[in-house]
């Protein structure tokens, strides 16, 4: 019975006992145990001869979300102390099982699941024993902080090149958008990150179907942000295509693209309006660029409209829908956004139209072809005439047919007075300033014409400069006119109508451009002209067609909402296009032909000057105008003509400014052709 007793006291010491050690045992897993040796900084071993680091600091893993954790809460393989030498990695799902399921289902979670060393695990994003809120500024998943972590493999070459992992340049490329710079430089939290639209754990690429990213969650990826956006966006024509799916209608990034996104009221997404709509909606765009706005826009002239102000940037409807901006009923709000009041005859311009298509408009169409032919007339009928002329002129110099006039002369003739000398140089300047000006817009879209733009200080000073040099144009033709008019009514001038002093082309003129064509196929001798020849007289004319005609339609384009109080709005694009295909025969005849006779044939080459010194040595007004000369000394006025040399002075500053607007002409010559060619 006493054995008994002391065997069954023994043992229920023996169990009790061990019961206390287990107890003891597991105190022994306590953080401070653990702590013990790894608050240690020196605490370090190898493994694949790397050494690792197993130092842990107190102070911050306290502070850490998972401070109040045990360390055994996480690393569950430990059983004792000391614990195994190779532990597993700590197993998050235990507590975050959701995210983990995600993750391991994106495309880092199938790297990490594939064992591929740089793989991402969630210890590469979130820290191991610093882990603290996102919404804590010294976390790593702070939105301050989240592109660090994307770089951390993105912009390194070793993984981003091994693995072929996206550009760097869309790292690039974000930290330039605004939402990089808003984040970044301004320090605005709202600002999107990587995460904002990649998603935290659910990454996957573009084109699954799951995909935070995927081209139709796009608009409402983006929406969850720019909410009103997306209610306008989805009653769009764009948003109602991307709802069908039919085919895959265009989204967010199709205009903003995803990752440099441009402030949108910014000067360069403004100037890029154009092409981006033009991608997609090729006709309308090449016809945007091809009229006003289209044109000054590309110059960057940031107060012309674009596609986004007429038809809206996001609620863009067809024009036939009521509610569209381009409807008829709302044309007059929609111009007058930019334009003010107008009339109903304004808002039937077209800024689409396309002139070379009849179905647009027949008038504009025939207005056109008119100027198409007399295009291909002049330059098909002046050049051979000219071409002709610079043959005969290149042998008749090899020949010595020629003789050079001027130096040592002494004696010379009076061939203009200072109003003429003036008006010419107006002429020079207004003429030559419109031109460069005017095709720089036309040529908007060339690299040159994007230089010239920026060397005349950007569009808004070219369209003043263009205007000045108008304003001076309108000056001289109608000086001219009241010049002409006094000398008729108060000096009773008669030979302005008739005789060799008149302007007016005669049966003569017809006779000597034949006798002409006979000195150019070595048929005949030169003709003997007197004061005017006949092609003076033929640019004489064309100046007087194309003052009116250009300067007309350009008063039309500088005052539309004056014009359309009388006329339809139709007859703004017919100006647009009297205006510039005018303006293509009034440059090329002048830079070609008139530089080519005034100038730069082997008679006058490098530049005659006698319409800014109005002097001509008299031996070469002899040999250029027989009949002239013949005539003013059978009267006896020849006397009353002749007159110095003209000085240095006067000399050096005519070939300064005929040369500086002969080479202006060239260059802008070469590079109308160019850009035609």
């Amino acid at each position: 019975m006493l054995k008994t007793l002391f065997t069954f006291s023994f043992l229920l010491f023996f169990t009790s006992h061990s019961a206390l050690a287990k107890d003891d045992k597991k105190a022994d897993l306590s953080n401070e145990v653990c702590l013990e040796c790894h608050a240690d900084p020196e605490l370090k071993k190898e493994v694949n001869g790397k050494e690792i680091s197993l130092f842990v600091n107190k102070e911050i893993f306290a502070k850490s979300v998972h401070g109040g954790n045990d360390c055994v809460s996480c690393h569950s393989d430990i059983t004792e102390i000391p614990h195994a030498e190779s532990l597993k990695k700590a197993d998050c799902s235990g507590c975050h099982e959701d995210a983990v399921n995600i993750f391991l289902k994106s495309t880092h979670g199938k790297a990490f699941t594939a064992k591929i060393p740089e793989a991402p695990d969630c210890a590469t994003c979130h820290g191991k024993h610093d882990i603290l809120p996102k919404s804590d500024p010294h976390s790593k998943t702070h939105p301050l902080h989240q592109i660090e972590i994307c770089t951390s493999c993105h912009l390194n070459p070793k993984i981003a090149g091994k693995y072929n992992l996206p550009k760097a340049d869309k790292i690039e490329d974000y930290k330039l958008g605004i939402h990089g710079k808003g984040l970044l430089e301004s320090g605005l939290l709202v600002s999107a990150t990587c995460v904002t639209c990649h998603s935290a754990h659910n990454v996957r690429p573009k084109t699954d179907p799951e995909s935070t990213i995927y081209w139709s969650k796009i608009p409402e990826l983006c929406g969850t942000c720019h909410l009103g956006i997306l209610d306008d966006f989805r009653k769009s024509e764009h948003g109602m295509q991307w709802q069908a799916k039919s085919p895959k209608g265009p989204g967010c990034i199709t205009c903003h693209s995803a990752h440099r996104i441009l402030d949108p009221v910014g000067l360069e997404f403004q100037l890029q309006i154009p092409n981006l709509c033009g991608r997609c909606h090729t006709i309308q765009g090449r016809s945007y660029k091809d009229n006003f706005h289209g044109q000054v826009t590309a110059l960057g002239f940031i107060q012309s409209a674009t596609c986004a102000d007429c038809h809206t940037a996001h609620k863009n409807l067809k024009a036939s829908n009521p509610h569209s901006t381009v409807h008829p009923s709302n044309l007059k709000k929609t111009c007058g956004n930019c334009h003010g009041i107008v009339s109903a005859s304004y808002i039937t311009y077209d800024p689409h139209m396309n002139p070379r298509d009849p179905s647009h408009n027949k008038i504009i169409y025939y207005i056109w072809l008119f100027f198409m032919i007399m295009i291909y007339f002049v330059f098909g009928f002046f050049g051979i005439h000219y071409l002709l002329w610079f043959i005969r002129s290149m042998v008749g110099f090899a020949r010595g047919e020629f003789k050079v006039h001027g130096e040592g002369e002494t004696k010379f003739i009076r061939r203009f007075t200072g109003p003429h000398i003036w008006v010419h140089v107006a002429v020079a300047f207004s003429f030559t300033v419109l031109a460069i000006t005017g095709f720089t817009i036309y040529f908007h879209d060339s690299p040159a014409a994007q230089f010239t733009a920026k060397m005349l200080g950007g569009i808004g000073f070219m369209r003043y400069l263009h205007r000045l040099s108008a304003i001076i144009t309108f000056g001289y033709a109608f000086f001219h006119i009241g010049y002409l008019a006094f000398r008729y009514f108060r000096k009773r001038d008669k030979n302005l109508f008739r005789g060799p002093e008149s302007m007016i082309p005669t049966l003569k003129d017809v006779g000597d451009f034949f006798r002409n064509m006979r000195w150019f196929l070595f048929l005949g001798p030169v003709p003997k002209f007197d004061r005017w020849t006949y092609w003076e007289k033929m640019e004489y004319l064309v100046e007087w067609w194309g003052v009116p005609v250009i300067g007309i339609s350009g008063l039309a384009l500088w005052f539309p909402k004056v014009f359309t109080l009388f006329f339809p709005g139709w007859v703004l694009n017919a100006a647009q296009v009297i205006h510039t295909y005018e303006a293509f025969i009034a440059t090329g005849y002048v830079f070609l032909f008139h530089y080519f006779i005034a100038h730069l044939r082997p008679e006058t080459f490098p530049m005659d000057p006698v319409i800014f010194t109005g002097r001509m040595p008299l031996e070469r007004f002899k040999h250029e105008r027989p009949l002239e000369y013949e005539r003013l000394q059978a009267s006896g006025e020849l006397e009353k003509y002749i007159t110095d040399a003209p000085t240095k002075n006067s000399l050096r500053w005519s070939f300064t400014f005929g040369i500086l607007m002969v080479i202006a002409g060239l260059l802008l010559m070469i590079g109308i052709l160019k850009n035609i060619f």
